[in-house]
C-alpha cells in the first residue's frame, strides 16, 4: 500500500473524527454507491478535506488497486470492449519510464492513477472511442490540447485523444511538465 495511504487509513480517526469501519458503517446507512456520491456526502455533510473523501470512498468501495487481491484486473476490465484504447495506455507508460524517475502505478477501478510525491496523471478509456488523460497542473492556463477541467473534478486539466496518433510531442510535454511538478 502507498506510504501515504497508510498514512491517511493511519490518522483518519484523528483527521476525521471516525476509523475506516466506522466511516463504512456510515456510509452504508446513507445507501451511497458511488464514489462521487460517497465524496460529496463526507465533503458537505462532515467537512471532510477532498483527499479524505475521496480516499474513504475508494476503501468503502473496494475500488482502489489496494483493496483488489489483483490490481492488474482493474485494468483488464477497463479495456474490455475497448482493446484498441490499451494501446494508448501502454505509449503513455512507455513515454513516462524514458523520463527517468521512479512513479507509482496505481490502478482504480475505472482508470488509472500515476503518482510521484503526489498524482500527477490519470489514465481513462473514457468510452469506446475516447481516451482520457486527467492533469495535476493547477495554475496551469490551458492551451493546445490541453483543456481545463470542471471545478471540483479530479484533475485540474484533460486531454481527449480519439486517434494513438494524437500522442505527439505536445502531450508528452504536458505529461512530463505534471511529473516533474509532483517529484
Amino acid at each position: 500500500m502507498d506510504k501515504t495511504v497508510v498514512s491517511m487509513i493511519e490518522n483518519l480517526k484523528e483527521k476525521t473524527g471516525f476509523n475506516l469501519e466506522e466511516w463504512k458503517t456510515i456510509i452504508s446507512k446513507e445507501n451511497l454507491v458511488k464514489h462521487g456520491e460517497i465524496v460529496r456526502f463526507l465533503k458537505e455533510t462532515h467537512n471532510i478535506t477532498h483527499g479524505y473523501a475521496s480516499e474513504i470512498g475508494l476503501k468503502v468501495l473496494g475500488s482502489d488497486a489496494d483493496s483488489s487481491t489483483n490490481a492488474n484486473e482493474f485494468i483488464v476490465s477497463q479495456y474490455k470492449g475497448k482493446e484498441h484504447l490499451k494501446a494508448f495506455y501502454d505509449k503513455i507508460i512507455a513515454e513516462i519510464e524514458s523520463f527517468g524517475g521512479a512513479f507509482e502505478i496505481a490502478p482504480k477501478k475505472n482508470y488509472v492513477s500515476l503518482k510521484r510525491k503526489k498524482q500527477f496523471i490519470i489514465l481513462n478509456p473514457a468510452s469506446k472511442t475516447r481516451f482520457e488523460i486527467g492533469f495535476n497542473l493547477k495554475g496551469i492556463e490551458p492551451k493546445g490540447k490541453l483543456e481545463a477541467e470542471k471545478p471540483d473534478a479530479i484533475c485540474s486539466h484533460k486531454i481527449n485523444l480519439s486517434d494513438i496518433k494524437e500522442i505527439d510531442k505536445e502531450v508528452i510535454e504536458w505529461i512530463r511538465m505534471a511529473f516533474e511538478k509532483a517529484a
